[in-house]
């Protein structure tokens, strides 16, 4: 005795888990963004320059609103793949919808990523 629908629940799953990956480097990638300045810092005391560097409250924006977008990709994630899960399994047909939640975290890296172009090249 199979699992009813068993392909569709694993394409279902492996989507979440990418998901879930995706949000995780995200988020890493914030946590790295917002914390560089500690490493900077580190390395001008152990060359021992005078200039110190200070955390930017652009960088920690950033980082702070990366960390966010991951954890909103989890969550979104999470929860589409129960609605997903639940309409395999129903007997009814039903249409798969649009991703606005996808689009919507797409803008949103797209918008920081721009920004972090622009921090970097201009130097804000």
């Amino acid at each position: 005795m199979g699992i009813r629908n068993f392909g569709d629940h694993a394409a279902n799953e492996r989507t979440l888990l990418s998901w879930i990956r995706s949000g995780i480097a995200v988020m890493a990638f914030g946590f790295l963004v917002e914390k560089f300045t500690i490493f900077l810092s580190y390395i001008g005391a152990a060359l021992h320059q005078q200039q110190r560097f200070r955390s930017s409250v652009s960088a920690q924006a950033v980082g702070l609103a990366l960390v966010a977008l991951g954890l909103a990709a989890i969550a979104s994630a999470t929860y589409r793949y129960r609605v997903r899960g639940l309409t395999i399994d129903a007997e009814a047909m039903s249409t798969a919808g649009r991703s606005r939640t996808a689009v919507g975290l797409g803008i949103g890296l797209t918008l920081i990523g721009i920004f972090l172009f622009v921090y970097l090249a201009v130097g804000l």
